[in-house]
């Protein structure tokens, strides 16, 4: 299956149509993203797992591979370093992103597999599938959904599915 965000801020669950947030630079053609520029890499991205917080609930129910994420867990956004777009473990000497978050945003949070094979330094990196803010404010280049429609989305997904971010 095929989940689609469009750059209006419509999301495709297939079965319904509802709100996204998606990067504050807008939608843009994969091969012009870089890190750091706000923007969601247009493109069919494959839904590699999901990474949760245990601490505010159990795992939703969902067919994906699925991890609990730990408060010292991160995300390597430097493109010199060797784990960039991988996840490491703070504290961590390069520029890596925290994934315990208390904004609740990173409570759920779908890998997607942009630039992760191969990886392509500054390309962009923690491209994920998170919970949007409550005003559905613009992330950094992902793709957000309220809690509802993100545990819809999960409980239909399966190992093999897709998200597309389109114009």
């Amino acid at each position: 299956m095929i989940f689609t965000a469009f750059s209006d801020g419509r999301f495709d669950l297939g079965s319904d149509v509802t709100r996204c947030a998606l990067g504050r630079g807008g939608v843009i053609a994969a091969e012009a993203k870089r890190e750091g520029d706000g923007a969601s890499p247009k493109g069919v991205w494959p839904i590699r797992r999901l990474l949760y917080r245990a601490d505010r609930g159990p795992p939703p129910q969902t067919a994906l591979p699925c991890a609990p994420i730990q408060p010292d867990d991160g995300w390597c956004d430097d493109p010199a370093d060797a784990a960039y777009n991988r996840p490491v473990t703070h504290p961590y000497p390069a520029s890596a992103e925290h994934m315990w978050r208390e904004d609740h945003v990173y409570d759920l949070v779908v890998v997607l597999g942009h630039n992760d094979d191969p990886v392509i330094p500054g390309a962009g990196s923690a491209i994920f599938l998170h919970l949007a803010k409550r005003d559905y404010g613009p992330t950094e280049g992902c793709v957000a959904l309220a809690r509802a429609d993100m545990e819809a989305l999960l409980k239909m997904a399966r190992p093999g599915d897709w998200l597309a971010i389109d114009a």
